[in-house]
Order: C-alpha cells, then sequence, then structure tokens
C-alpha cells in the first residue's frame, strides 16, 4: 500500500483578529496564497505537478466565500488546471483538509496534494455566516435537544465542572503556554516554518511576561444568567485569558507519497500514519478529543506511551487538561512550543497550523510517534499520528 508524508511545512506569522491586527491589512485570500508561495518555494515543486488543494476555512461568507482556496491557488500564481476545494469542519477544518489529502495520496488518487487553512477573524469575524434572526441548527436539532444548544464557552464551563478543573489550573496552564511559546521564538524554533508577511515575522499574542496574578484578575467571559441558572454546577472560571484569542493566518502543507518524494529529490518530514475523527456530545461539544486519541490509538495499534509529543488544540485551556486527565497524557510533552492560547487560533488555519508546528518540533526532537487532535464545534474531533522518518 502507498504511503503518505509531510516534505514541507508553513505557516505565516498570527496576528490578533481585530481591525488593528498586524495582518488585518490583508486580504484572507492574500494570506493563504502567501503560504502556498512559500511552500513551493521552498519544496522546489513545479506547481503544476499538484493534484489538488483542499483549504479549510470556517467563516465561508464575504472575502472567504466563493471557494477561497481556489482563488488563493491563483493569486498564488498555480496554473489554471491546479484544482482547489474549501471544507468547514469547523476548528478542525484544516487537519480535515490533511486527512483527505493524505487518504488521497494513499489511495492512489493524488501524487502530489497541498492541504492548507486560512481565517481572517479581523475581516471576517466569528459567526458573520449566520445573519441575525436565522437559525442555522433547524428544526429536527431543536426537537432532539429541546434546551437548546450552547456557544463554545458555555461547553468549556461545563467541561471544567465536570472535570473539576480550577480557575487556577486553567491560569497556570495559560502562562505555562506563553512561557514555551515565548521561549521558543527566543530559541528560533519557529523559523523554519514562519513565513514573514509585509513586515510581520512574529506572532501577535504571545506575551512572555503573562503573569498568574494578573490573569486571575481577569473576569469570566462567559456569564450569562440564563445559563447560569440553567447549569448550576458552573463556576465561572473561563476567561479571556485561559481561552484561546481570535485570530488571523494562514498555513500548509505538502503531501505526496514517499516513492514521489524519492523520484522529485524532497525529503520527508515525517509520515502519516493513522487517522480517526469522531462525534460526541453537541453540549459538551469540545470534549470529543478524547474519544478520537482513543479511536486514533486503536487504529495505529500504538498505546499512548508510544507517543513522543502531543499537538491538542488550545481552544480553551479546560479542553486540554480535561484530555489530559482522561487519556493520562503527560503535560509536559503537549504543545512544546505553546499552543492557541498563546499562538493565536485562527479557525480555518489552525489544523494545519498545529500540523506545521508539530512536523518541525519532531524533526528537532528526534520523535518517533507524535499525535495531533483538535476539539470542534457541534461535538467533533480530529486526530491523526505522525511517524518521524
Amino acid at each position: 500500500m502507498r504511503d503518505a508524508v509531510i516534505v514541507e511545512a508553513v505557516r505565516t506569522p498570527i496576528g490578533k483578529g481585530k481591525p488593528n491586527g498586524s495582518l488585518a491589512h490583508v486580504h484572507p485570500v492574500e494570506l493563504l496564497a502567501h503560504t502556498l508561495r512559500t511552500l513551493v518555494e521552498r519544496s522546489g515543486v513545479d506547481p503544476a505537478l499538484i493534484d489538488d488543494v483542499i483549504g479549510g476555512t470556517v467563516d465561508q461568507v464575504g472575502e472567504q466565500a466563493m471557494n477561497t482556496t481556489r482563488y488563493a491557488a491563483l493569486s498564488a500564481g498555480f496554473p489554471e488546471a491546479v484544482p482547489a476545494t474549501t471544507v468547514d469542519r469547523q476548528c478542525g477544518s484544516s487537519q480535515q483538509a490533511v486527512h483527505f489529502a493524505a487518504q488521497g495520496v494513499i489511495s492512489g488518487a493524488y501524487d502530489l496534494v497541498v492541504a492548507c487553512g486560512v481565517e481572517s477573524m479581523s475581516r471576517v469575524p466569528m459567526w458573520s455566516n449566520v445573519p441575525s434572526g436565522k437559525d442555522p441548527f433547524g428544526p429536527g436539532v431543536a426537537e432532539r435537544y429541546p434546551q437548546g444548544l450552547v456557544p463554545q464557552g458555555i461547553s468549556a464551563e461545563l467541561i471544567a465542572a465536570k472535570w473539576s478543573i480550577t480557575r487556577e489550573r486553567m491560569d497556570a496552564f495559560a502562562v505555562s503556554s506563553h512561557r514555551k511559546a515565548a521561549e521558543a521564538w527566543q530559541k528560533g524554533l519557529f523559523d523554519a516554518e514562519v513565513a514573514p508577511l509585509d513586515g510581520v515575522s512574529r506572532d501577535e499574542c504571545v506575551r512572555p511576561d503573562t503573569d498568574p496574578d494578573v490573569l486571575a484578575g481577569l473576569r469570566p467571559a462567559y456569564h450569562d444568567p440564563a445559563f447560569a441558572e440553567r447549569f448550576p454546577q458552573i463556576e465561572w472560571n473561563v476567561t479571556a485569558g485561559n481561552a484561546s484569542p481570535v485570530n488571523d493566518g494562514a498555513s500548509a502543507v505538502l503531501i505526496t507519497s514517499g516513492d514521489t518524494a524519492a523520484r522529485l529529490g524532497l525529503r520527508p518530514l515525517a509520515r502519516l500514519h493513522s487517522f480517526a475523527v469522531t462525534g460526541s456530545d453537541p453540549l459538551l461539544m469540545l470534549t470529543g478529543v478524547v474519544p478520537a486519541t482513543e479511536k486514533v490509538l486503536r487504529r495505529a495499534g500504538l498505546r499512548l506511551d508510544d507517543i513522543d509529543l502531543f499537538e491538542v488544540n488550545e481552544a480553551f485551556a479546560a479542553v486540554v487538561l480535561a484530555w489530559a486527565q482522561e487519556t493520562g497524557a503527560d503535560l509536559r510533552e503537549v504543545n512544546v512550543r505553546g499552543g492557541a492560547i498563546a499562538l493565536g487560533h485562527p479557525l480555518g488555519a489552525s489544523g494545519t497550523r498545529l500540523t506545521t508546528t508539530l512536523v518541525h518540533a519532531m524533526r528537532e526532537r528526534g520523535a518517533r510517534y507524535a499525535l495531533q487532535t483538535m476539539c470542534e464545534a457541534g461535538g467533533l474531533a480530529n486526530a491523526m499520528i505522525l511517524e518521524g522518518l
């Protein structure tokens, strides 16, 4: 059976997803085009050889509508004959793009394919794709969940309550994320993966001086009297400090088979070993990372202690801490260069951003196996295992 390997992985710096953010002036198509251009430049691959470009974007409206990935490929100078498509599995959209791309290579449908993602939350704010007064769920879902679904912040609060995760633990985890990210930047560990853009060369949200006492003073981000009455177990400990910010960014990885890599003279960074995707309770919508981790390990024939490095998306500190409690993973091996709380979470770009950071960290540390997993709105999660080469 054919294998699938990653031969190049790049990302933009990540900017604040606000009008004054460092990348707010860049159209989302151009954000993604920048990573695509850099990907082929660094790999030396002729873009005419690319069979498909699969991109993730969450809010597909306005400047991110009309199959953003196709226009990014055209803007990047790819031949018109190179196709592209845009997928949506919420926060895991570009990780799903990696799954689809690798599965296409393994099946023989592709020889060379790009998986990528973009989100400009400064220009296309979250929920822009749901006009005021419109119901994106429909009557069948309302009948199945008569009390109503909840926002992700409430899910994070429910997770913290269910797993007895204190405010102090969440804030300490957030501090650790910032410190690891700052140390990685100081040591130049992001240099190989980041493609500077318009004078921006660093992630904008990393705060090296983040202090637990400062975080302790932040107000709850999601307190709501109606939800407080409905869920009296919530202690309202999720804040802007222990959750990911809103961001702008793009990322991309180049995937091919081992044989094609050898024929083209490309150096594989990692082999895409195993994949899993799962659904979970849409109220506790962010807990799917637990069964997804279990499922991908079963498929791989591996145990948790076979895994050297983990990337678990830090949508909220509560998610990663609950995942660690359930799986028994050592947090010292998780998000070793910091995670989304520090680096940022540009929704559609985050999947391939995690992959990009992970493959470079694997090479730097000599890791044999690494696992990436992401929680996603609606009660979904992706997981995959990479093998070092």
